[in-house]
């Protein structure tokens, strides 16, 4: 809905992206759901009808060159370098920028998602995310989401499921 402070954001368009494509090949239950997209991590799962630690953000780490993995984190909850540079054995890892992360992803910022990637990295799911009925992961694109068990996540992606967050301050989720 367009208000004086927010113009009106369009519908993500009807059809598949890569990601849609490679969830429904896995033949694991989902949803797809298109939202207009949100502004904050609290929009857009209010917007899905979903709590808001059932909102999953796909962050890409670097290890080393042409190296990569995919770490699933709830929203409202904070990743912790040490925890995963320990779970993984190495004193460094970092962020790509949105460039790096668009060239081995095959998506731009904000629609990544390990499913339909151009490559298939690794995925680690935080062990947060195990209690929950449903989870939310990207789609691809902006407004598409994946309505997901956690399990069901969990073994299409052959995730590694590892305590990788912490909770963040209140105020601080976005």
């Amino acid at each position: 809905m367009a208000t004086p402070d927010r113009p009106q954001v369009p519908m993500p368009p009807p059809g598949d992206t890569p990601a849609t494509l490679a969830v429904a090949a896995s033949g694991v239950q989902h949803a797809v759901v298109r939202i207009e997209p949100a502004r904050t991590a609290e929009e857009a799962a209010e917007r899905q009808g979903i709590p808001l630690a059932a909102l999953l953000r796909t962050i890409v780490v670097r290890r080393g060159e042409d190296d990569y993995l995919f770490v699933l984190v709830p929203a409202g909850r904070r990743f912790d370098w040490p925890k995963l540079r320990a779970h993984l054995g190495v004193t460094r890892l970092s962020l790509p920028d949105a460039d790096e992360a668009q060239a081995v992803t095959g998506y731009v910022r904000y629609t990544i998602t390990p499913f339909g990637s151009s490559r298939p990295w690794p995925v680690i799911a935080d062990a947060s995310i195990l209690d929950l009925p449903v989870v939310s992961i990207g789609g691809g694109a902006h407004g598409v989401n994946l309505h997901l068990a956690p399990r069901d996540l969990i073994q299409a992606l052959r995730a590694e499921v590892v305590d990788v967050t912490q909770p963040e301050p209140v105020g601080e989720a976005s």
